[in-house]
């Protein structure tokens, strides 16, 4: 089944803004979060949107991406592209100029694999970080072999077929001239050297698959989609070469109330009609803690104050974004005759628009409301 368009999948245009790629994001990624949407097609979805949003949010790969779409800039070669599994520059060398460039040795010491492990974490975690343990599964060295895949007490032998070169020549006569073709060597599977006695633990292989556990430091202020980098938490190498790394990629839960873009927090405040009107000082939640917000009198829907420093500490140590607390006055549905004439009163005695109230008519107001 082909994949959807990226911009498709977030609904966007493609001279979106990258504003405009990430709002579009973390809407759908609430919407379809595994943790939040039950839906049978819920989790499908949401990896839809997080693979879109990786493309289009990294300036290299949405070029790509524009330029070729789905298939990648390499489709346009049979398959694989040059250099792939087809019939790459190394085969066209080995065929018209009796060689080509040569195999790296396969005795080398090489780096052993990369893994990837999402983590899951909560919205305060990602802001403050946090000390845990994960558990993942990888290969290790072979406790019994200590790696070498030999049974106990024997060793690897060089491959006579191709010497320990790891590979094997096939030489063809043809119309224009003697033509050499350089594969890896079936005998040895290309690594120069094959083993008479297995290891009845690994069956040669060297490793084994087990369950590791690995302390963790959530850095403090990660974001959704942000990978964390642990050195040497990898596969091992191969012929005593380095450890691989480990990769976390962090997927932080939304909060019932705030709202994160980027450094900075969102919050909707929710205000009854007399303290928008007469002016209040509240109490307002932050990821610090609370604050007291003075509401100035007459505060509008939409009104927007900014607390400076009660954001998120940057993850990168530049700085603490702040809080913007977003004001939506609460008109009441259900009211007393009590109240409802008030209103009346308060109706009666208003002008055109608030701009043409005098002072001392809103002194009024004020006692209206408050029933002296």
């Amino acid at each position: 089944m082909s994949k959807r368009d990226y911009y498709e999948v977030l609904g966007i245009s493609k001279s979106a803004t990258k504003d405009e790629i990430r709002r579009a994001y973390r809407k759908l990624s609430k919407k379809y979060h595994p943790d939040l949407n039950k839906a049978d097609d819920a989790e499908e979805k949401f990896k839809e949107v997080t693979e879109a949003y990786e493309v289009l949010s990294d300036e290299t790969k949405k070029a790509n991406y524009d330029q070729f779409g789905h298939a990648g800039p390499n489709q346009g070669f049979g398959g694989g592209g040059f250099g792939g599994d087809g019939f790459g520059f190394e085969d066209i060398f080995s065929s018209f100029f009796g060689g080509g460039g040569r195999r790296q040795d396969p005795n080398a010491p090489r780096k052993g694999n990369d893994l990837q492990y999402t983590m899951t974490i909560d919205f305060m975690e990602a802001v403050f970080g946090k000390e845990t343990e994960i558990e993942i599964p990888r290969d290790e060295n072979c406790g019994t072999c200590d790696g070498s895949g030999a049974k106990k007490g024997t060793s690897a032998k060089t491959c006579s077929h191709c010497n320990g070169s790891g590979e094997i020549s096939i030489t063809q006569d043809t119309p224009l001239g003697r033509m050499v073709n350089r594969r890896a060597c079936h005998h040895c599977g290309g690594t120069g050297k094959f083993i008479p006695e297995k290891c009845t633990t690994c069956r040669g292989a060297g490793t084994v698959k087990k369950s590791v556990k690995i302390k963790v430091t959530i850095p403090e202020g990660v974001d959704d989609g942000q990978q964390l980098r642990v050195s040497g938490q990898g596969e091992p190498g191969v012929n005593g070469g380095p450890t691989g790394d480990l990769y976390i990629v962090f997927r932080v839960r939304p909060h019932e109330k705030f709202i994160r873009e980027d450094d900075d927090i969102y919050l909707e405040l929710a205000l009854t009609f007399p303290q928008a009107a007469l002016g209040d000082e509240i109490e307002v939640p932050t990821v610090q803690g609370n604050v007291n917000l003075k509401i100035p009198a007459g505060t509008q829907t939409g009104t927007r104050f900014r607390l400076r420093g009660k954001g998120v500490k940057n993850v990168h140590g530049r700085g603490i974004g702040d809080q913007h607390v977003i004001v939506k006055v609460i008109t009441p549905k259900k009211m007393t005759e009590k109240q409802k004439e008030l209103m009346r009163q308060f109706a009666a005695i208003g002008g055109d628009s608030p701009e043409e109230y005098s002072s001392s008519l809103f002194d009024k107001i004020k006692r209206t409301i408050k029933g002296d």
